[in-house]
């Protein structure tokens, strides 16, 4: 009888212990594939950082010529492809046509009139998905374009902060990751599943903490 019990105890303990793990597993493999998009971004960074200084050392009169001639949004946002086109291999014939929903961190749908929504996506070298956005600015303090870039491509989760993280860029060609400047406590709000995740763009940069 003793015997008997002692295998119904330990059968039960072992299906506890194997359920456990089940629950454990989805989480556990979730949290490494968003923690390599963070590296993945990081790298993307360094050589965004590459490129533009590249871009600035090349740049001539002609070009800053022409982004102030241009008369709307989308002119220059034509001419800042072009510019990055030779470095991420990316072109007008390289947009993207699939249907593409991304959202914010909080869970919301990135809608069209949001700062962070872009019409037109890129398909760059590696699958990544690159978006210019111009928001022009004559003032050096402020960006004069956004950047952002999906690391896993249109494949899900296309979500803000956790595989897509993006940049500012300035009129004089320098570039900081959106959520630069922000007060540390802002950034960890922002950076949560109550935020946007925008911000996580530069909250990770820092080596804010990875929240599973």
């Amino acid at each position: 009888m003793r015997k008997r019990f002692w295998k119904i105890e330990y059968s039960i303990t072992f299906f506890v212990i194997f359920a456990i793990v089940l629950l454990l597993l989805p989480s556990r493999f979730i949290a490494s594939k968003e923690a390599a998009y963070i590296s993945k971004w990081n790298e993307t960074f360094h050589k965004m950082e590459y490129i533009f200084t590249a871009m600035n050392a090349q740049a001539d009169a002609d070009i800053v010529k022409s982004f102030k001639r241009a008369k709307s949004n989308q002119e220059r946002e034509q001419l800042m492809i072009r510019l990055v086109k030779p470095y991420m291999r990316i072109s007008e014939a390289d947009e993207l046509t699939k249907r593409y929903e991304p959202t914010y961190l909080n869970g919301e749908k990135v809608k069209p009139g949001d700062d962070f929504y872009f019409d037109k996506v890129y398909v760059a070298e590696n699958g990544i998905l690159v978006g210019i956005k111009d928001i022009k600015d004559d003032d050096i303090y402020h960006p004069g374009f956004i950047m952002m870039f999906d690391m896993n491509g249109v494949k899900a989760p296309n979500t803000w902060g956790k595989d897509i993280y993006g940049i500012n860029i300035f009129i004089d060609g320098n570039i900081k990751p959106l959520g630069t400047g922000w007060d540390i406590e802002d950034l960890k709000k922002d950076c949560s599943p109550s935020g946007s995740g925008v911000s996580c763009s530069h909250y990770y940069r820092i080596g804010g903490e990875f929240n599973e």
